[in-house]
């Protein structure tokens, strides 16, 4: 059976074809009711599809925005970010949804370099694109000319490149958690992360977590730092880390919820009581905290809707509303089992 076409529908609305277009792409003041009416009739009874790639071609809008990932490996193999941390697919719900409500579709894919961005602009035909994870200068430099509106998540380096952001208050978080810990009497308190000299986001927990640890008048060396991978099974590790080589600490600030709830994992597993024998907080509150056992204290921040935050804030400078150059988010403390205070 032939494919029908637009000619199809406007014989039978009786219409032109630019007619049956101006319907079909909402264009304002082309048409009156009842032509709009005699042309959907016809396009619900013949059943017609409209081509979306030569839509995007005659409008130059696709309608289409990226949400670009960060690529990671699992035994030297390509994995997904999506599957090891609920972080990602927590934010990249809230950017579909936001997304979705506006007449927007979206492709989520990970990113390796700075022209698989631009091939991916170019192939798509994007309106504009969501970017999470830490890429290297090159990258950056690569990327700030591509004629899209760009919107970063979690970027200290927005500002250098001239893009929008909408982040979080992760220092302010980070202190936060510290200083309920030291509230609690603990003063052996580590601080579990991944390489935070390397991630922005985390560098910047450390320094929340050091300036609660030096307003109370600790010796940093009594805090250590412990890393591993973000992840659950990095959580696992560093909860190895802990009862191997630092038995004197009774408390972990942990820099995301999917580690600490590996370390939640070990110390079940081992016979290991928490909070008895270790107090942690987290950071994320994900959906999951809820429903761990015992439940996770940690600190907040809003995932979701710091995903409807950059669906608005791109889609608003798709459409030339570019005044806001980014959002930060509130953080919350979430008190639930994982802490308690340290008795003599």
């Amino acid at each position: 059976m032939a494919k029908v076409t637009m000619k199809d529908v406007a014989k039978r609305a009786g219409v032109s074809v630019a007619t049956v277009s101006n319907v079909l792409n909402n264009i304002d003041n082309k048409s009156n009711e009842v032509t709009q009416k005699k042309v959907l009739k016809a396009v619900k009874e013949l059943n017609y599809q409209m081509d979306m790639t030569a839509r995007s071609l005659s409008m130059g809008k696709s309608n289409l925005l990226g949400i670009f990932l960060p690529e990671v490996f699992y035994l030297d193999r390509p994995s997904s970010v999506l599957k090891d941390n609920p972080f990602f697919s927590e934010i990249v719900s809230g950017i579909e949804y936001e997304a979705r409500m506006q007449g927007y579709d979206v492709m989520i894919t990970c990113v390796k370099s700075d022209t698989h961005v631009k091939d991916l602009v170019n192939k798509r035909m994007l309106d504009g694109v969501a970017i999470l994870g830490m890429h290297d200068e090159e990258f950056w430099e690569g990327i700030k000319n591509i004629p899209v509106p760009i919107v970063l998540i979690d970027s200290y380096c927005y500002d250098k490149y001239g893009f929008c952001n909408v982040g979080t208050e992760d220092e302010q978080g980070a202190y936060l958690a510290t200083k309920h810990l030291l509230t609690l009497n603990h003063t052996n308190i580590a601080f579990v992360t991944d390489n935070s000299h390397v991630s922005e986001v985390n560098y910047q927990r450390h320094q929340g977590y050091l300036r609660a640890i030096k307003e109370s008048g600790l010796n940093e060396e009594q805090c250590p730092v412990i890393e591993a991978d973000l992840n659950f099974k990095g959580g696992i590790m560093a909860g190895h880390k802990l009862l191997n080589s630092y038995a004197h600490i009774t408390a972990a600030f942990v820099v995301a919820d999917i580690m600490a709830l590996g370390i939640i994992k070990l110390m079940n597993q081992i016979g290991k009581s928490i909070p008895k024998d270790l107090s942690i907080i987290g950071f994320d509150d994900l959906s999951v905290c809820e429903y761990s056992f015992p439940g996770l204290t940690t600190i907040r921040q809003d995932i979701y809707r710091k995903g409807i935050e950059v669906a608005k804030l791109l889609i608003n400078k798709i459409n030339g509303k570019d005044g806001n150059t980014g959002i930060i988010l509130p953080v919350e403390l979430i008190l639930r089992e994982t802490t308690i205070p340290l008795t003599d």
